[in-house]
């Protein structure tokens, strides 16, 4: 029998000597892209969120992002929209939190609200409901 080489196996080994937050360019919204806050977590890599146009859509969360990109309930994501269907976007790009204070200083995101991004987490109570 083979000895136990320590706690973990593959994966959490591939996750070591990694920074947690790197200084990171901002990306900006293009055509076909909204920004949005996520809103609620529906499960099976599905969110709904709150798009800042105004709508709410159903989101969802692609492969290379589940197990490396973790998204909660109140961040700000970037969704790429889909030309056939308006309800339903794709996440393309999570935002920290000081990527997010940047986009509203920029006049990106909407200032209304913005007392409650000065926290350190995000929080729900600024999506209209």
């Amino acid at each position: 029998m083979p000895k136990n080489k320590g706690k973990g196996g593959k994966n959490r080994r591939r996750g070591k000597n990694q920074a947690s937050e790197v200084k990171r360019d901002l990306v900006y919204k293009n055509d076909m892209q909204e920004y949005a806050q996520v809103k609620k977590m529906l499960g099976g890599a599905w969110v709904e969120a709150f798009c800042f146009d105004g709508k709410e859509r159903r989101c969802h969360i692609p492969g290379s992002f589940r197990k490396k990109v973790w998204i909660q309930q109140g961040n700000i994501i970037l969704v790429s929209l889909r030309e056939f269907d308006d309800r339903v976007a794709d996440i393309i790009h999570k935002y920290f939190v000081g990527e997010a204070r940047s986009l509203i200083a920029l006049k990106e995101l909407p200032d209304t609200g913005m007392n409650k991004f000065t926290q350190t987490n995000f929080s729900v109570g600024y999506i209209r409901s």
